[in-house]
C-alpha cells in the first residue's frame, strides 16, 4: 500500500507542483497551493524528494478557489486553476526571480511587476487537441490517456466552435491544431491580448537613436514591423519559410528579412554593423539559444539586447552565459499563459 502523509504546502515549484517538506524530504504535490493543509499519497519516492497525490484537502488556503473546468486535474493542460488569480500572479513572479538566481547565479535581480492577462479566460487562440476513436480531447495529467473534451475555458469561444466542428466530423485520429482564426504555418503567440503588451513594453524600451535593430528568430516580424519607425534598419532573422514569407509580404523599406538559422548568420552581421548602436531582441524556442549565438553576442557585444523568453530555465542559464559582458538591467514577467504553470518574460541586457 502506497504511503499516505500530512503535509503543509508552504511554495509552488516552477512547473506547478506545490512543495511541502516533512522528515527532512521535500515533497512535490500537484494541485495544492501555499496555505494548503493535505493528506497525500505518495507516488514516486525518491532518496532526497518525493512526488504525491492529493488525497483530500483537510485545511484549505484562503487562496484556493473553485475551479471552473470540469476536467481540471484529469485534463493535463492547466496546472493553477485552484488558485486565486492574484496569487498566481505572485507565484510566477517569485518563480522567475527563483530561477534566476538558482540557474543563473545571479545575486540580485532586477525584477519589475508582473504584467497579467486582461481575461485569465478563455484567451487562447488556439489549443492543440489529440483525436483517438473519433474522440477529441487532451491528453492526461502525465499520462498519454485521452481526456474527452467538450469545451476548453482557457480557450477563446471561436476556438470552441472549431471544437464542436471537429467532434462533429469524421476526423481520423491524430493531433490537430485549432485555431481562432485563419490556420497558421509558423509560431506566433497564443494569447493576442498579453502579445500586444509585450510589444509595446518592447517598443517603450528600447534605445532611441539607434542604427540597426536585429531581430532574431523573427518568426512573421512581430517586434520588427513595429519597431522599424524607430531604427534606420531593421534585420530579422527566421528559419522558417512561411513565416519569412509572411514577413517579407508587410516589411517597411528599411526591414529585410533572412532565410536560415540564427546561428550561421547571426556573425556575419554582426561584424558588419555599428555595434555601439545596434538592438537584438532574441526570442528563441523554449530551448533558449545555443553556445555559438551565445558565443557571437558575447565577442561583438551590441549595445543592447532584448530576451523574450518562455521558459525561466534556459533564461536564466543563457543570461548567466552573457553576464560578464552585460549589465542585466530589468526582468518583466508577462502573463500570456493564465491558469498553466508557464510564463513568459522579457530581460534587458546593456553594456556600459
Amino acid at each position: 500500500m502506497a504511503e499516505t502523509v500530512e503535509l503543509q504546502i508552504t511554495d509552488v515549484a516552477f512547473g506547478g507542483a506545490g512543495v511541502a517538506r516533512h522528515d527532512g524530504k521535500v515533497y512535490f504535490v500537484p494541485f495544492t497551493t501555499p496555505g494548503d493543509t493535505v493528506r497525500v499519497k505518495v507516488t514516486r519516492a525518491q532518496k532526497k524528494f518525493s512526488e504525491a497525490a492529493v488525497v483530500s484537502v483537510l485545511t484549505p488556503s484562503p487562496d484556493r478557489v473553485e475551479p471552473p473546468c470540469e476536467y481540471f486535474t484529469h485534463c493535463g493542460g492547466c496546472s493553477y486553476q485552484h488558485i486565486a488569480y492574484p496569487r498566481q500572479l505572485e507565484l510566477k513572479h517569485r518563480q522567475v526571480e527563483q530561477t534566476l538566481r538558482r540557474v543563473g547565479k545571479f545575486s540580485d535581480v532586477p525584477m519589475r511587476p508582473i504584467v497579467p492577462a486582461p481575461e485569465p479566460y478563455a484567451y487562447r487562440n488556439r489549443i492543440r487537441v489529440h483525436v483517438q476513436d473519433r474522440r477529441a480531447g487532451f491528453f492526461a495529467h502525465r499520462s498519454h490517456e485521452l481526456i474527452p473534451i467538450t469545451h476548453c475555458v482557457i480557450a477563446k469561444p471561436a476556438v470552441n466552435d472549431s471544437l464542436r466542428d471537429l467532434r462533429r466530423s469524421p476526423a481520423r485520429d491524430g493531433d490537430y491544431t485549432l485555431f481562432a482564426r485563419d490556420s497558421q504555418e509558423f509560431f506566433e503567440q497564443t494569447n493576442d491580448e498579453v502579445a500586444a503588451a509585450l510589444l509595446t513594453l518592447v517598443e517603450q524600451t528600447v534605445r532611441r537613436d539607434q542604427a540597426l535593430l536585429l531581430d532574431a528568430y523573427a518568426g512573421a516580424g512581430f517586434f520588427a514591423h513595429r519597431l522599424a519607425p524607430l531604427f534606420s534598419q531593421v534585420i530579422g532573422i527566421e528559419e522558417n519559410e512561411h513565416a519569412v514569407a509572411r514577413a517579407r509580404g508587410r516589411a517597411a523599406e528599411n526591414e529585410r528579412h533572412l532565410l536560415g538559422d540564427v546561428s550561421m548568420l547571426l556573425g556575419e552581421i554582426l561584424t558588419a554593423q555599428p555595434m555601439d548602436r545596434t538592438t537584438v531582441i532574441l526570442d528563441p524556442p523554449a530551448t533558449g539559444i545555443s553556445p555559438r549565438v551565445a558565443e557571437l553576442l558575447a565577442a561583438a557585444r551590441p549595445s543592447e539586447i532584448l530576451y523574450v523568453s518562455c521558459n525561466p530555465a534556459t533564461l536564466a542559464r543563457d543570461l548567466g552565459e552573457l553576464r560578464t559582458t552585460y549589465r542585466l538591467e530589468s526582468v518583466t514577467p508577462l502573463d500570456m499563459f493564465p491558469q498553466t504553470a508557464e510564463i513568459e518574460v522579457l530581460a534587458v541586457l546593456r553594456t556600459g
